[in-house]
């Protein structure tokens, strides 16, 4: 199922199929530098099964000329919220990928919610400057994570 699809890029639905490109994701240091440490591969499958190959999904693939690069947070988080969030293959880095899936999400996000929300750690320097970029204000400082809200105008 495709969720969302953008100018260069489509957000869809996990496929068991994704396992190899995923502990690819999940195992590159520098993608998970500000994430968590990198995964081996059967903590890549749990974690597929566990958020992404379920009924009501948290995290969507993405991919680039049928490629896939990453995958996107997108779930309810609080009361009327959503969060949001990307993933990206490093190889894919400084190509505009995370303002245009943060652009995507947050419309579709709007449609049924009023709060759109993304959690980075507070030293990660490219998330901060996207949910700067995109005027989202931050809400609170939690677990060495900022925690920065975007309100929808009414």
């Amino acid at each position: 199922m495709i969720l969302l699809t953008t100018d260069r890029l489509i957000i869809r639905s996990f496929h068991e199929s994704d396992l190899d490109d995923l502990f690819c994701l999940l195992s590159n240091e520098e993608v998970m530098k500000y994430i968590e440490p990198p995964y081996n591969k059967e903590e890549t499958k749990d974690f597929l099964y566990k958020y992404g190959l379920i009924k009501e999904p948290k995290i969507y693939a993405v991919t680039y000329q049928n490629i896939f690069i990453g995958y996107v947070i997108y779930h309810p988080y609080e009361d009327d919220s959503m969060e949001i969030g990307w993933i990206i293959n490093k190889e894919y880095w400084n190509r505009g990928f995370a303002s245009e899936l943060t652009d995507a999400l947050i419309k579709e996000a709007f449609k049924s919610h009023e709060m759109v929300v993304i959690e980075c750690d507070y030293n990660h320097a490219a998330s901060i400057k996207i949910a700067n970029k995109y005027h989202f204000s931050l809400m609170k400082v939690e677990d060495n994570l900022n925690v920065y809200c975007l309100r929808k105008n009414k």
